[in-house]
C-alpha cells in the first residue's frame, strides 16, 4: 500500500488523531480545537498541505488574523460566519471558502451546533499575525 491509508471517523472526530487546543497559550479565541487529519503522520513527508479539521463550540470563534499563505476551507458542521477582510459572510455546510494571502480572517460559530471546517494549508508557511 506504499503509506496510503484511510483515517476513519465517527462523529466528527478522527480516530488516532488527537483533538489539540486551538492555539495553546493564546487567549484571543474561544471555543475552538483541531485536529491534524493528514500530513504530520508517519509516511506523509510527500504532502505538500496539511488538512485539519476545526470546531468552534456554540458562541466560539477563532482568531482574527492574517498571513502571507493561503487556506482552503470547506465547512461541513454547524452554522457560522467567516469574517474575510472588511465583509463577513453566513457559512453552512458544504460551502468553500477561499482565504488569500494578507487577507483578516476569523471563523465564529452561530447557533446551537458547533461550527466544524476542514482547512487546507501548505505544509510550510508563515506564523499568524494579529488583525485589528
Amino acid at each position: 500500500m506504499s503509506g496510503s491509508k484511510v483515517v476513519k471517523a465517527r462523529g466528527f472526530r478522527w480516530h488516532g488523531v488527537a483533538v489539540k487546543e486551538y492555539k495553546p497559550g493564546a487567549d484571543h479565541f474561544r471555543g475552538v480545537t483541531r485536529q491534524t487529519l493528514l500530513g504530520e503522520g508517519p509516511g506523509e513527508e510527500a504532502l505538500d498541505f496539511l488538512t485539519r479539521y476545526f470546531e468552534v463550540l456554540p458562541g466560539g470563534f477563532s482568531s482574527l488574523e492574517l498571513h502571507r499563505h493561503p487556506h482552503a476551507v470547506v465547512v461541513v458542521r454547524g452554522r457560522g460566519e467567516v469574517v474575510l477582510g472588511g465583509e463577513t459572510f453566513a457559512v453552512e455546510p458544504f460551502d468553500c471558502v477561499y482565504v488569500a494571502p494578507e487577507t483578516a480572517h476569523q471563523f465564529r460559530a452561530a447557533g446551537e451546533e458547533p461550527l466544524g471546517f476542514l482547512c487546507m494549508v501548505h505544509r510550510t508557511r508563515d506564523r499568524p499575525r494579529p488583525a485589528s
